[in-house]
């Protein structure tokens, strides 16, 4: 792309050169393969290829209008030479032979070389464009982004290349300056998929993957964009992009990449107002509006529609450098090419457009007749390449409006039906696919056509023909998708990343193999890594042997992450038939898989699956034997079969087992931790014993080295001495390793098996427990105890001595003793003290432990010898007297040889002579002091004292002596203090004697088990030692007397040195001296003796157990005398070993108390009176400790009577606090009690209560201690339904009933109301009646004045207007004539009862419920409703009472009633209240009488009112005043319009509150409280609709016939049929107010006719009331002569020939008055017909035909939809249910866009069920007009409200709110259905949505308006100010 096409040199030499190169030199439309590379044949040579040009003056060979040094015939002669060579290869071309190897195409060179240097002449026959040969860097491009990552973007580029941007070069660096390091997604933030960018080629890199395909590097900063950019050449109206560099207060600044200018955006402008927020860094494009040169910034503007419109302007001077991709400029066509068009722009410029790149997205082969010389069109740049100045064009429609092309199409998608629009000889096809919602092009390379090699693609495809493609791809910026028609594709399961699964076998194509793995390419296309240790079954060196390129294998997908496709080639993975496990939530239990080894730990090996799934199999699992290394079985990578034995998707965890059929043992039969097995030994290996064990479920296990005995040296020394086959009797199971063992033979843990713990429940505070020590950190130790169970020892509480080496001082296997200082149950964490002075062994077992082990050991030494060898150290029993012969004198004694054992030797030390000189050879006697059989070795002594008695005496004989030793021994007593001497210092242990005792010679070791590596005690031969006795000679001893030095506790014992020589044998019964170590809330810890503890229980402080707190005056380290009255029981033997007591009657009593005091006996009665200490508090329990063994429990509901502290029930008794209680139950056996805080007389049956001393404590039922007139605690259990009041729990086991008569001081409506569940109440006992199997029935009362009389407070709340009423009692109280107060207990046909008290029943027949008729008495009546009527009788005998609820006599009824009408007269203004709704108007009870008037519809309001009922409710305050009294009829005319009241000024009302009061109490006033109408629902209101011009006529109608009910029943509210229509307007009228002048204008005349109307009305019900209803056929026809045309006197003629039982004449009446009506009043006739429908439904034969028949006639002459209506109506009044529904439906069908039809379909379905509503809206809303959607909506969901399901309604509601939130009169229906269900949190939260609309004032007015009102109705004064502040919040913030 140049200016106008030069030669660059065209000297006639490069002439003769070309026409000698045979053809094979490039012509004018071919290029090199290698692309910008020059060429000696070439005859244009074009520019190396250089940095972006920025002067055109560095282009000197040739002006900027084009130029050249050849002369025109020579320009000609060189065309034509290259013409002719092209001409030849085309030819050459077609007659390339089958098989012979392809030409490549000449056309393709031209098309992939750029020209547009100085070109003039002859045109190219092809369009310029960018491919992976021609590309280079500092070529500018505009794409599009297709891709968009964290880290870097894909930029779709022109000719379907792909580009890379990374994160560094999407930004400028002054911008990326701006934003924060903290700040993440700073791409994905800034930029988005489909967005158009101009960017720059940086460099291009060799893809290994894809030859010939590199890897294109594309930037986007606007500094090389822009390079070159001045002011000077920034015009107003150009396009420019720029960064966004800060947000300011107005506006951006912005950054064009050019330090010398910069912008500035507004934050107003168009395009950045509706936009997501404008972040820093992000490029925006706008028009130059303003250029500020002094400051030297451009203003700019990014409206879009402007900038896409916006063309550059042609100005002069123009470069190339200013040209940027996606500018738009005019252009003209200066010619067409063979695939495109070349045009001509900004005066100096030509460009090419591709074919690819048209208006048209489907140019056929005819599109270029489209392009006629000079043709006008809009243009943009695609890309410049400054090197050629080439420069490419896109007059795509979606490219020119600055779009990019839309994608309905993905790769893989198979469309069948796509049409071939164009051929392209010998390239491909172009085709139109069908796709959705527009078609899509698409291209079809001739490679991609079929399978074999097309030759003449024109034949085999025609224009218009259809065919099934498969889409490749798609080039995102010029919108066009690559397809391929190749059968193999089509059917290829794998096409696309999409396409593949994790474990789908495939076969794949190498195509490439590196040391990291081999790449794989599906049939598809697809590719995919195997990695280099997924190539083979196991490690291959060199991969290149096997994986050859080209070879097809079968691999298996292992996973697909993004677009990354890793297989696998393993043989076993590859056939594996096993489940495929490619999810954590497939990883069900029990399920078998393959999966390859990642790595190998000791513990265990990490297995992976497929996508990236992951187990674990513990070593346990990994079937191994144990000792064996998993490394030396498996390898990393070895695929292996495994079970998954249990997972944890959401935390991503499997553990597997490579052992798929364990073996399976019950739970009972398995081996549990610590428990004891034997085994044999199989081998022993370096680490310890493998021995085969006798468990199930278990076949062998291990005994760690340090595990074989609790001495360091012992261990090793039994290992080296172990053989297979030894067997091991006693075993402790240490922990459950899988399925291996970990076992110890250490005699410390195994002896006390039963108390090691296995969980930290276990563990109790400040207890010794056996352990062993697993790890050692500089901080401390940790001490393991079974399973995995273990403790930390810190630093300071290892060692007494804190500067020592732990490392030093423990080894790693040590058996310790642990004090256990904490254990925190929360955190799992054990706290454990080492210290000797607190962990001392209390008893031998150290030493004696030593001695066995040392005996086995000798014994396995000598197994290989023959068993007789052993018997020699039968001679040697310790204390005999033996003779040997000395041997040999040594320094340090003298050795002694036997004549009997050969090789035994003893060993006579200096010490041990005594004095005495010996000689060698000569024979003594001497006693054998010690004896090590394994080095068969016998210590021996010849000291006088041993051979003397105390008598002085020789022994003369062994068996005397051996006498004199066992006596001696016998002396001694277990835990008797000793003083000894040291005989022999061992290395472990002393040999000692006890001189007390006769000499017996005893064993003491010298360290204990935690002082096994401390620094020893230095002892000497004849020192003296305090020891204690701890065992005596025995088997289990080996026959030795063991001894305990006291040294071992000197560390805790210095304070009582002198306590501990004192004899240490005790007693129950013993005083002793002891020191309290520990004080707790409910015992003292003490210590006394030699490693004694005792514990103080809190009873045993006192004598009476009456002090509050019996530890306070005791402390820590305090010394006290006790007595110990027992040993402590087997599961305390770890804390303590003794119960003392500090008692003083105790202490003061005999020492000779005996095993007397071990046991308690319980031995209360019923009724004492006992203290204890709470030791336990639960939800229902207090847990009270009486004595040591004896226990108490207090029930919650006998711990109070005050509901206020039943509720702080835990609160009031804390551990340890003093309860004292009356026995209630004693159960001898648990030693327990049942205790009540209150004395009690027991009740008749239990006076002497022998069957309250019961063994099993449930004795509960029989409420013993329950009397009538009791007050006790209760607690509501259950709300009873109805009138059944409340069931009360007063005990464990206990119930009471409280009648509904008895819930309430003074009867009130609904008194259960203050009642729930669970709440504590205070009753009163009435009654308690007990049945002979044992139940006890208890009545109860809430009420405490039950005398008759209301307390003060009770009354004030109960607010009754009847206080003279009297609670009954008795129906003896009752007379006639007596008002009295009741519940309605049920309701019949014939009438109700009600409750009047707990025993006393009364009934009100139907005739005696109200002074009127009473419709619906179940309505009426409802069961619970509080009634004041009067007794009509009273049988006592029979118990009957009649009750009545009418007025005082109805004479005196009438002449009072007169008496009131008389006070009434006209035109008074009166008060009252609504009493019931009809359609018709409202009738109103007038305060303070009985009397009710009524309002006429006529007379409510000025405006017209089409729906009472939501202007309206029952109960409401209304002023009225008096229109006409008719004292003869008894009826009162009333008005309610304001002209009515505004004329009076001297009203005088009754106060509000008042009025007020009585509503809320009573539901109405108090004369009419008897009689209660039910509120009109809307099907009533339907049925009292008026319709046409004549409706009027039709209200006088029913005016009239209030005056007296016909025979007929023909209601009128059958006439017509509900037209709510105005429901909703009528509602918006009253709100909006605000209505124009000239609506007022035109409402005017119809308002006065209207009042005219309704004064004719009036005349007409006054003229009504005052003369008689005609009572003779000839008055009828007087009457019918005189009003033709009214309805209602004809249907009065016919109701009366009905009454005369003549049903033909009534029949002629009907057809008479049908005849005689005008034919204009079309509502009269239609009145008529509802009477002969209900006629005909009478006494037609049969009705239903005869109805038919008439309904037939009736549509002939009325509007057919009001005729259905009507006999809708009547059918319904009737309840004929199949006819209704039937008429329904052909009704919804007929009339499918009327409201009205639909709304009774509605309210229809909502009478017969309430569940399937909504089908029949959905179809409604499908049938009916747009505009009628909101009414029928909304009256929809009043009928919900009503008489269906209120959700329902409120969700229609919420659905047209959000639609139409300012519509105030939906908002106001929606408001008064709440109210009238009375729900108040949901109509106050409905009021405040309300309230915060921003709606006009008037609207807002009236809102709060509402709101006010239903305060001051329902709510208090606080709610009434807060509505009036938020108004005038409203009111503030509106003037503001």
């Amino acid at each position: 792309m140049g200016a106008k096409k030069n030669f660059k040199d065209g000297e006639k030499k490069q002439k003769k050169k070309m026409s000698k190169s045979n053809g094979d030199g490039p012509n004018i439309n071919k290029a090199s393969k290698q692309s910008f590379k020059p060429s000696n044949d070439a005859v244009f040579k074009p520019k190396p290829q250089q940095p972006l040009q920025l002067e055109d003056d560095e282009v000197p060979d040739f002006p900027r209008g084009g130029g050249s040094s050849l002369s025109q015939q020579e320009r000609e002669e060189i065309y034509a030479e290259v013409d002719a060579e092209f001409e030849a290869e085309q030819r050459g071309l077609k007659k390339r032979k089958k098989g012979g190897k392809r030409v490549t195409r000449k056309a393709d060179d031209d098309i992939g070389s750029l020209f547009g240097d100085g070109i003039t002449g002859k045109l190219p026959r092809f369009a310029n464009k960018i491919t992976f040969k021609n590309i280079s860097p500092g070529m500018k491009l505009w794409g599009v982004i297709s891709e968009v990552n964290e880290k870097d973007l894909v930029i779709g580029l022109p000719g379907g290349l792909r580009g890379l941007v990374r994160m560094p070069d999407a930004l400028d660096p002054d911008v990326k300056s701006e934003i924060t390091d903290m700040e993440s997604n700073i791409l994905p933030s800034r930029f988005h998929v489909g967005q158009l960018v101009s960017c720059i080629v940086l460099r291009l890199d060799d893809d290994k993957k894809e030859i010939g395909k590199p890897k294109i590097w594309l930037s986007l900063r606007l500094s090389l964009l822009h390079k070159g950019f001045t002011l000077d050449a920034v015009q107003e109206g150009m396009v420019l992009t720029a960064y966004v560099k800060s947000i300011e207060d107005h506006g951006y600044t912005l950054h064009f990449g050019s330090p010398s200018f910069s912008g500035f955006l507004l934050k107003n402008d168009q395009a950045v107002c509706g936009e997501i927020e404008v972040k820093i860094g992000q490029l925006l494009q706008g028009v130059v509006g303003r250029i500020d040169k002094v400051h030297k910034v451009i203003y700019l503007s990014c409206d879009l529609d402007t900038v896409s419109k916006c063309v550059t302007k042609d100005l002069k001077g123009i470069s190339i450098d200013l040209l940027v991709p996606g500018m738009m400029v005019n252009a003209r066509v200066q010619s067409t090419l063979e695939n495109g068009v070349m045009l001509s722009f900004l005066t100096y410029f030509t460009g090419t457009v591709d074919l690819f790149h048209l208006q048209n997205s489907y140019p056929n082969s005819h599109w270029k007749d489209d392009y006629n010389k000079n043709k006008k069109v809009n243009a943009r740049i695609l890309f410049i390449d400054p090197s050629t100045r080439a420069i490419g064009l896109t007059l795509n429609s979606h490219l020119v409006h600055n779009k990019a092309p839309p994608s309905h199409v993905k790769s893989g998608d198979i469309y069948d039906d796509s049409k071939v629009v164009r051929v392209d000889k010998g390239w491909g096809l172009l085709l139109e696919i069908q796709s959705i919602p527009v078609s899509t092009p698409a291209y079809v390379s001739i490679s991609d056509v079929a399978e074999e090699e097309v030759r003449k693609l024109e034949k085999k495809f025609k224009e218009g023909s259809h065919v099934r493609v498969r889409v490749l791809g798609f080039r995102h910026l010029e919108g066009l998708a690559t397809g391929i028609l190749k059968a193999g594709a089509l059917e290829d399961p794998v096409f696309t990343h999409s396409d593949v699964k994790p474990g789908m076998v495939v076969r794949a194509k190498i195509i490439a193999v590196d040391s990291f793995g081999a790449i794989v390419q599906f049939p598809g296309g697809v590719k995919a890594l195997c990695p280099v240790q997924h190539m083979s079954e196991f490690e291959i060196a060199k991969p290149g042997k096997k994986f050859k390129v080209g070879a097809e294998l079968v691999f298996r997908v292992l996973g697909c992450k993004s677009k990354r496709i890793t297989v696998t080639h393993k043989k076993t993975l590859v056939k594996s038939k096993l489940g495929i496990l490619s999810s954590y939530a497939d990883a069900t239990d029990g399920l078998i898989t393959h999966g390859w080894i990642t790595k190998i730990e000791k513990h265990g090996c990490f297995i992976r699956f497929y996508n990236g799934v992951q187990g674990f199999a513990p070593r346990s699992e990994l079937g191994l034997e144990p000792g064996c290394d998993p490394s030396t079985m498996y390898h990393v990578g070895q695929v292996v079969k495994c079970r998954i034995t249990s997972s944890l998707p959401a935390s991503r965890r499997i553990n597997l087992s490579f052992i798929i059929k364990p073996s399976r043992v019950s739970e009972e039969d398995m081996v549990k931790l610590g428990s004891l097995i034997s085994a044999v030994v199989d081998r022993v290996t370096t680490n310890g014993v493998i021995v085969y064990v006798n468990a199930k479920g278990y076949s062998k296990g291990t005994i760690p080295t340090e595990h074989l005995a609790d001495h360091h040296g012992h261990a090793t020394l039994m290992k080296s001495v172990l053989k297979p086959g030894y067997e091991f009797d006693r075993l402790l199971v240490l922990d459950i390793s899988g399925s291996n063992l970990v076992l110890s033979a250490k005699l410390s843990l195994i002896n006390l098996a039963e108390q090691l713990p296995s969980d930290i429940s276990q563990i109790h505070h400040n207890t010794v427990i056996h352990g062993y020590i697993c790890n050692l950190i500089e901080t401390g130790c940790f001490v393991r105890f079974l399973g995995r169970l273990t403790g930390f020892s810190p630093r300071n509480k290892a060692t007494d001595d804190q500067r020592v080496e732990l490392s030093e001082s423990f080894y790693i296997g040590q058996s310790v003793r642990s004090n256990i200082l904490d254990a925190n149950t929360e955190s799992g964490r054990i706290t454990v003290s080492l210290k000797q002075s607190s962990c001392f062994s209390t008893d031998a077992s150290f030493i004696q432990e030593y001695f066995l082990l040392d005996e086995k050991i000798a014994n396995l030494q000598l197994l290989d010898t023959e068993g007789s060898e052993l018997k020699w150290a039968e001679g040697f029993s310790i204390g005999n007297v033996i003779e040997g012969k000395i041997q040999e004198a040594k320094d340090v004694g003298v050795v002694v040889s036997f004549e009997k054992y050969r090789d035994v030797f003893g060993f006579i030390t200096h010490y041990q002579l005594g004095g005495a000189i010996v000689e060698i050879g000569s024979c003594v006697r001497a006693i054998v002091l010690d004896v090590a059989k394994a080095e068969r070795l016998v210590d021996l002594s010849l000291k006088p004292e041993f051979f003397v008695d105390h008598r002085g005496g020789s022994s003369k004989s062994q068996s005397q002596k051996k006498k004199r030793k066992r006596e001696a021994c016998k002396d001694l007593e277990v835990h008797q203090t000793v003083n000894a001497i040291v005989e022999i210092v061992k290395e472990n242990y002393l040999v000692l004697s006890v001189p007390e005792c006769n000499y017996a010679i005893g064993y003491a070791s010298v360290s204990d088990y935690n002082t096994q590596k401390f620094p020893r005690n230095q002892f000497l031969n004849g020192q003296s030692v305090i020891a204690t006795v701890m065992a005596l000679p025995s088997p289990s001893t080996s026959g030795r007397l063991l001894l305990l030095l006291n040294s071992m506790s000197e560390a805790t014992e210095t304070s009582s040195s002198k306590r501990a020589k004192k004899k240490s044998s005790y007693k129950v019964g013993s005083l002793v001296q002891a020191e309290i170590t520990e004080i707790k809330s409910l015992e003292l810890k003490l210590k006394f003796g030699i490693g004694f503890h005792g514990r103080v229980h809190i009873t045993e402080v006192n004598d009476d157990n009456v002090l509050e707190d019996p530890f306070s005056n005791f402390r820590i380290g305090q010394t006290v005398t006790a007595r110990i009255v027992s040993k402590a029981n087997r599961s305390d033997k770890r804390n303590y070993q003794w119960e003392l007591s500090l008692k003083p009657k105790m202490l003061t009593g005999s020492s000779d108390i005996g095993d007397k005091l071990t046991t308690e006996d319980v031995d209360f009665s019923i009724g004492q009176c006992i203290t204890g200490y709470v030791f336990k508090v639960d939800s229902e329990w207090v847990w009270v400790a009486i004595s040591r063994d004896v226990r108490a429990q207090l029930f919650i509901l006998d711990s109070a009577r005050e509901p206020s502290e039943l509720k702080e029930f835990q609160k009031r008794f804390p551990v340890g606090k003093a309860v004292s209680g009356h026995v209630l139950s004693t159960n001898k056996e648990k030693k327990l009690l049942r205790l009540v805080l209150s004395p009690f007389a027991l009740s008749k049956g239990h006076a002497n209560g022998e069957d309250l001393e019961v063994d099993n404590h449930v004795n509960e039922k029989c409420g013993a201690h329950i009397n009538e007139g009791d007050i006790v605690g209760g607690r509501v259990s259950k709300i009873l339904s109805g009138v059944g009041g409340l069931l009360v729990q007063i005990g464990p086991q206990l119930y009471g009933r409280v009648h509904y008569m008895e819930l309430t001081e003074s009867l009130v409506p609904d008194p259960l109301s203050g009642y729930h569940e669970g709440q504590f109440v205070k009753c009163k006992v009435l009654e308690v009646s007990r049945s002979v199997k044992g139940t006890t029935h208890v009545d109860l009362s809430l009420r405490f004045s039950l005398d008759g009389t209301p307390s003060q407070s009770s009354a004030e709340i109960s607010n009754t207007l009847h206080p003279a009423c009297k609670h009954v009692e008795q129906i003896e109280e009752l007379h006639p004539n007596m008002v009295v107060q009741g519940y309605v207990k049920n309701i019949t046909s014939k009438g109700c009862f009600i409750l009047l008290s707990r025993k006393i029943d009364a009934k009100i027949l139907l005739s005696n419920l109200s002074d009127g008729f009473v419709d619906n008495p179940e309505k009426d009546f409802p069961v619970g409703k509080l009634l004041v009527g009067r007794v009509l009788s009273v049988e006592p005998l029979s118990k009957r009472v009649e009750v009545t609820l009418k007025t005082l006599g109805a004479s005196r009824a009438q002449k009072s009633e007169t008496n009131d009408l008389r006070t009434l007269h006209m035109g008074d203004i009166i008060s009252g209240r609504i009493k019931r709704i009809e359609s018709y108007g409202l009738f109103i009870t007038i305060d303070n009488t009985n009397l009710v008037g009524l309002c006429h519809v006529s007379e409510l309001s000025s405006d017209h009112i089409d729906n009472i009922e939501t202007k309206y409710r029952v109960g409401e305050s209304v002023t009225a005043k008096i229109l006409k009294v008719d004292e003869q009829r008894h009826r009162i005319s009333l008005g309610m319009k304001n002209a009515y009241i505004e004329d009076s000024d001297d009203i005088e009302l009754p106060s509000k509150q008042e009025s007020d009061e009585a509503i809320r109490e009573n539901g109405s006033s108090d004369d009419t409280r008897l009689v209660t109408f039910p509120g009109s629902s809307l099907i009533g209101l339907q049925n009292m609709d008026i319709e046409g011009e004549n409706g009027d006529c039709l209200v006088l109608a029913q005016v009239e016939s209030r005056a007296s009910i016909p025979p007929l029943e023909v209601s009128l509210e059958d006439i017509d049929q509900p037209d709510m229509d105005n429901l909703v307007s009528s509602n918006q009228e009253q709100i909006d107010e605000a209505d124009t002048m000239n609506e007022k204008n035109k409402r005017r005349p119809k308002k006065k006719a209207k009042e005219e109307r309704e004064q004719e009305i009036r005349a007409a019900e006054e003229r009504l009331l005052e003369n008689d209803i005609p009572r003779t056929a000839d008055e009828f026809e007087k009457l019918v002569r005189s009003s033709p045309n009214s309805s209602f006197v004809w249907i009065k003629y016919m109701a009366f020939m009905l009454s005369m039982a003549d049903v033909e004449k009534a029949r002629s009446i009907a057809e008479r008055a049908l005849q005689i009506i005008n034919i204009r009043e079309e509502n009269e006739k239609l009145n008529i017909w509802v009477a002969y429908f209900n006629l005909e439904n009478e006494y037609g034969n049969p009705p239903e035909e005869a109805v038919r028949k008439v309904f037939q006639r009736a549509l002939q002459y009325n509007d057919p939809k009001k005729v259905h209506l009507a006999l809708l109506g009547m059918y319904e009044r009737t309840e004929q249910h199949k006819l209704t529904d039937e008429l329904l439906d052909k009704m919804v069908k007929k009339y499918k866009h009327s409201c009205k039809v639909w709304l009774r379909r509605v309210q229809r379905i909502l009478k017969q069920t309430k569940d399937a509503i909504q089908p029949v809206v959905n179809r409604a809303l499908l049938s009916l007009p747009r505009h009628k959607h909101i009414k029928f909506i909304s009256q929809t969901a009043i009928l919900e409200f009503k008489c269906g399901v209120p959700d329902r309604g409120r969700s229609m509601f919420e659905g047209i709110l959000r639609e139409y939130p300012k519509r105030t009169d939906l908002w106001s229906i929606y408001l008064d259905q709440e109210i009238r269900l009375g729900d108040v949190d949901v109509i106050r939260a409905l009021f405040e949505r309300a309230i915060s609309l921003s709606l006009p004032t008037k609207k807002m007015k009236f809102l709060f308006k509402k709101y006010l009102e239903y305060e001051k109705s329902h709510g208090d004064e606080e709610r009434i100010e807060s509505v009036k502040r938020k108004a005038m919040e409203y009111v503030e913030s509106t003037l503001a």
